[in-house]
């Protein structure tokens, strides 16, 4: 059941936990545009392992838009506060696009809060500012979020899929999320640059990108996963959502990283 918390600032956060309390909480952060039902189609594999914690951006889901550009900063003190809020000390860390941002931030920032960390198509910088400031603009102007719609999920999907039973519930999601959201959101990936500081992650990491990625390619996941000491680094025949293109390949690598002994 999804519930919520109220952050410092005063914005009202939706968030849901899935399996046994006795489990090891795995915290889910998802991509721009998404709700925590992103991950719905790995649920079941990843529960079996897992206690999973997943929550909706400010501007997302069920959490509130508050006015304004977000920061990077803002995106990952939400989740600090979150785990605060649930009394979680130190947990595993599962980032996808924007959420690898986050997933990035909370391994640089607040180290002895992650245990192992899972970096999946993203990237430690996407330019240049301009192209950003282009899109942000646009996306105010228009007068719904269709047109944006159809450019995420031919972003996120190979051709073959856009039409199916898979892809529907991303469509109607982002047709009903809030455009300002989008666009403040927007604003963290035009203005984060963590290239140099990703040097500085010390967790256990796994880069996962995907074959066919034109949002964040597999050289972005190569370039963190060289930086990023002593980090892994998959590729899986996917374009950006691979969790839900190659599910099962997605959840195994995810399982087997995240399980292995120190």
């Amino acid at each position: 059941m999804t519930t919520s918390f109220t952050t410092g600032d005063g914005v009202r956060i939706a968030y849901r936990l899935d399996g046994d309390a006795s489990k090891p909480v795995l915290l889910l952060s998802n991509s721009i545009a998404t709700d925590l039902h992103m991950w719905d189609t790995n649920v079941v594999a990843l529960t079996e392992h897992f206690r999973l914690l997943r929550y909706d951006f400010r501007g997302h889901g069920g959490s509130e838009t508050p006015e304004g550009a977000y920061s990077l900063d803002r995106f990952g003190r939400d989740v600090l506060e979150l785990l605060d809020t649930l009394d979680l000390p130190r947990v595993h860390v599962l980032g996808l696009s924007l959420g690898g941002y986050v997933a990035q931030w909370l391994a640089i920032h607040a180290p002895e809060r992650v245990d192992r960390l899972v970096l999946a198509n993203t990237a430690a910088h996407l330019g240049p500012a301009p192209q950003w400031d282009a899109a942000i603009a646009e996306l105010l102007r228009a007068p719904d979020m269709r047109e944006t719609a159809d450019r995420f999920l031919h972003n996120w999907f190979p051709a073959e899929l856009l039409e199916s039973d898979t892809v529907e519930p991303f469509r109607r999601t982002l047709l009903t999320t809030s455009r300002e959201g989008v666009a403040a959101a927007w604003a963290i990936v035009r203005d984060s640059d963590q290239r140099r500081t990703v040097s500085l992650i010390s967790r256990p990491t796994l880069v996962i990108a995907g074959r066919d990625d034109t949002v964040t390619s597999e050289a972005h996941g190569k370039e963190l996963a060289e930086t990023i000491p002593g980090a892994r680094f998959e590729v899986l025949p996917a374009v950006h959502l691979s969790n839900v293109e190659q599910s099962s390949a997605f959840e195994d690598a995810v399982v087997t990283f995240l399980r292995q002994q120190p």
